[in-house]
C-alpha cells in the first residue's frame, strides 16, 4: 500500500515536469523575482548537465589511448551524470516553485554535494592517469 502511494505521488510529479500551468494553479503566486531566480537555477543545472555529456564525449573521442574499460567508465559516468543533472534540474524547478507558492520552506537536497564529489572523483583519478602519461 505505501509503496503504491509513493508511485503514484511520484507519477503526479513527473506529470507536473510537462504541465507548468498545473503548478500555476497552486498557491498563491510569489514574487516573480523569486521565479525567476528559480528559473535561472533550472538553466544552470541544464548548463552543467550539457558540459557533463560533452565532457562524456571529449573523453570518447579524445583519449583513444586510454584503457579501453577506463575510458568506457569515465564516459559513461560523465553522461549519466549528464542525464541526471537534466532531471534533477527539472525536478528541483518544479518542487521549489511549489514549495513557493505554498509558502513553505525550499526543498533540500543530497544531490549538490555528490555531484561535486562524483566530479572531484574523477577529476583526481584524471590528474592521476595524466601524470602517469596514459592519457596519450
Amino acid at each position: 500500500m505505501i509503496r503504491t502511494r509513493g508511485l503514484r505521488s511520484a507519477g503526479a510529479a513527473v506529470r507536473l515536469w510537462f504541465s507548468p500551468a498545473r503548478v500555476r494553479e497552486e498557491g498563491v503566486t510569489p514574487d516573480y523575482r523569486f521565479s525567476l531566480a528559480n528559473e535561472r537555477t533550472f538553466l544552470a543545472w541544464l548548463r552543467t548537465g550539457l558540459a557533463l555529456v560533452g565532457g562524456g564525449f571529449a573523453v570518447d573521442q579524445f583519449l583513444p589511448r586510454l584503457h579501453e574499460e577506463l575510458r568506457l567508465t569515465f564516459t559513461v559516468v560523465l553522461l549519466v551524470g549528464g542525464a541526471l543533472c537534466a532531471l534533477r534540474a527539472v525536478n528541483h524547478w518544479v518542487r521549489c516553485e511549489r514549495a513557493m507558492r505554498h509558502g513553505e520552506d525550499l526543498p533540500v537536497s543530497r544531490f549538490p554535494s555528490a555531484l561535486a564529489l562524483g566530479v572531484g572523483l574523477l577529476a583526481v583519478a584524471m590528474v592521476v592517469l595524466v601524470l602517469l602519461g596514459r592519457t596519450g
